[in-house]
Order: structure tokens, then C-alpha cells, then sequence
């Protein structure tokens, strides 16, 4: 993966509605996905968390990771497995932009949820795997959901 090809793939993930009841809908595909895996599953925007659930074999630190992987995506818009690509490209990191470690992180496993004429609406944020397979998660949610609204 790559920061533009993360980027190329974030302009095929939009979905043409997103409410509660679609939050549902992901945190349900994503639950079937993740059967057996020890991850959270964590869907939110700024303002409040549509679906949690914390699977049998993960760690309470997972919780932390997906709020701070969150926080970054909520933040800069992108997918924080791009924006850590990004910064590991170009030798930075996220206490440069003032984002301190405690509250965000630069790791695989959070993807914009972003919905046609209107932009990113929320995050969905996968922890607990290497954060490529966090990240490819996540993304098959989302491409799952978006055949399930056609």
C-alpha cells in the first residue's frame, strides 16, 4: 500500500446515504467479517459513537487504539493507514502537526465513512489485527455495505 494508492481507493468508497440504522448495517457486515478475529469495531463521528463491540480475544488497549486511530481519521480526513504512510514517508510524524500521541495515532484501521455531495460524515475503525489487515477490513465493510444500498 501506498499513499496514493490509499487515496485512489478512498474515491470508491462512497456511499450514497449513511444514518444510524446504516451504522448498524456496517458494525453487522463487520461483525460477520470478523468472526473469530480479536478486534474492536468501533463506528463514531465527532460528536457520538453509532456501534461499539469488542470482540472475545481483544485487549482493552484496543479500545485506546481505535479511539486514537479514530481521532486521526475524524481529524485530517483521510484514512489514518494513509496518513501514517504519509508521515513514515516523509520522516514526521504527528506531534508536527500538534496531534499528540495520547489522543490520536497514525495506524492502519480507520477509514472515513463519506457519502456522495456531501463529504465524510463518520469513521469506521477496526483494531486489534497488523493494521493493513485493520485497514482491509474496514474496507471490505464498507464495499460490502455499499452493494447492500445498490
Amino acid at each position: 500500500m501506498t499513499p496514493d494508492t490509499l487515496a485512489a481507493e478512498a474515491e470508491t468508497l462512497i456511499l450514497p446515504r449513511f444514518d444510524e440504522t446504516t451504522a448498524l448495517q456496517l458494525g453487522a457486515i463487520l461483525l460477520d467479517l470478523a468472526q473469530g478475529l480479536p478486534v474492536v469495531i468501533n463506528i463514531r463521528n465527532a460528536h457520538r459513537t453509532f456501534f461499539h463491540a469488542a470482540l472475545p480475544g481483544s485487549q482493552a488497549g484496543n479500545d485506546n487504539w481505535a479511539r486514537r486511530k479514530s481521532n486521526t481519521t475524524l481529524m485530517t480526513g483521510r484514512a489514518s493507514m494513509a496518513v501514517g504512510l504519509r508521515n513514515a514517508e516523509r520522516k514526521q510524524t504527528l506531534s508536527r502537526d500538534g496531534l499528540f500521541e495520547a489522543d490520536y495515532a497514525d495506524h492502519g484501521g480507520a477509514v472515513p465513512i463519506r457519502v456522495a455531495g456531501v463529504g465524510m460524515v463518520a469513521v469506521a475503525t477496526v483494531s486489534g489485527l497488523p493494521q493493513e489487515e485493520d485497514h482491509r477490513l474496514v474496507v471490505r465493510g464498507i464495499v460490502a455495505l455499499q452493494r447492500a444500498q445498490t
